[in-house]
């Protein structure tokens, strides 16, 4: 399986992405990546590599690198030759099974869309991902690649989701929630009411209601379904919960002698709490709905994220997850 893979993407660029990838080579050997970006920058840190997985690593030179600030329609008519736009054309062209960014989010979703093209049925891209629940995980979508969103929009996130968590999470009728202002049947949007009403008079997913806030990480659903700017703010929200959390209570800890030492009793609870909590863990997000498997990597991960984002590529190939996310949304036709 060869996976292509934005080196620059991200805050941090190859510094993240190159070590990663190097990891992932020697965690899985039936892996080959392509590095898409400036090779005077990436070369470099190959270096350290050891000789046999160097055979693994191809190397697309591009100097064009998208920033975050850039406008996504720009990048796709004017920046070709960028390392996100060389990433995902290696997917289309069939050289590459999938695509690993961390990039501006808006450029990976319009290129993407215009190269691989949409599952008939789909109008866009929804970005879906894993986050942690009392009873395992969960999904969640969309996380930001579409802010206004109607009935239908949701109902089709709706389908991919369940598609995902049957075959990423071996999931039977996973049960699905649309997240809400509340739990009862009046409260909410026109568009959130409609999109309930169609959600309950059809067989295709398993509906379960609304879903608060405040339940996200409860358990009660498999998938969690919302407008791009809902589930965007609900998980970078959540992200900085938990950092905030152990901020706190490291300097609850470092306030006297004893809470010293009590911490250091507690510490394997804690590095066991912060390791399931951590956000890193759960990088990666596939963008549903696309004839190819695209993973969104966190801008801000660092290598130990992007390489569970580059895990989470290799696992939605091995599952077929987008013909199966295309079947589902057939389905419904």
């Amino acid at each position: 399986m060869l996976i292509a893979i934005d080196a620059m993407g991200g805050d941090f660029g190859p510094r993240v992405t190159v070590p990663a990838a190097i990891r992932a080579l020697q965690d899985f050997p039936d892996l080959s990546i392509l590095l898409t970006g400036d090779e005077a920058l990436i070369k470099p840190l190959l270096s350290r590599c050891h000789p046999h997985l160097l055979k693994r690593i191809s190397v697309q030179h591009s100097v064009i690198a998208v920033a975050m600030h850039d406008n996504p329609k720009h990048v796709l008519r004017s920046q070709k030759g960028s390392s996100i736009h060389l990433a995902i054309q290696a997917v289309a062209e069939r050289r590459a099974e999938a695509c690993v960014s961390a990039g501006n989010t808006g450029a990976l979703a319009v290129i993407a869309r215009y190269l691989l093209k949409m599952y008939p049925g789909v109008s866009r891209p929804a970005i879906c991902t894993m986050l942690p629940a009392q009873n395992g995980e969960c999904l969640m979508l969309d996380l930001g690649a579409n802010l206004a969103c109607d009935a239908e929009d949701l109902y089709l996130f709706a389908l991919m989701g369940s598609a995902m968590a049957e075959v990423m999470q071996h999931k039977q009728s996973p049960k699905v929630g649309l997240l809400n202002v509340g739990e009862e049947e009046l409260k909410g949007t026109e568009v959130i009411q409609h999109a309930a009403a169609i959600m309950s008079q059809q067989s295709l997913v398993h509906y379960s209601g609304f879903v608060e806030g405040s339940d996200i990480f409860s358990g009660q659903v498999d998938v969690i379904v919302c407008d791009g700017i809902s589930g965007n703010t609900a998980l970078k929200t959540s992200e900085g919960v938990v950092r905030f959390l152990f901020q706190q209570i490291k300097q609850a800890f470092m306030q006297s002698w004893y809470s010293r030492l009590v911490s250091v009793l507690v510490r394997p609870v804690l590095k066991r709490l912060k390791r399931s909590l951590d956000p890193e863990r759960y990088n990666g997000a596939v963008l549903l709905g696309l004839q190819g498997v695209v993973v969104k990597s966190h801008g801000a991960a660092e290598s130990e994220g992007f390489y569970r984002a580059i895990v989470h590529a290799q696992r939605a190939v091995q599952a077929n997850l987008c013909q199966k996310v295309g079947d589902k949304v057939r389905a419904k036709q």
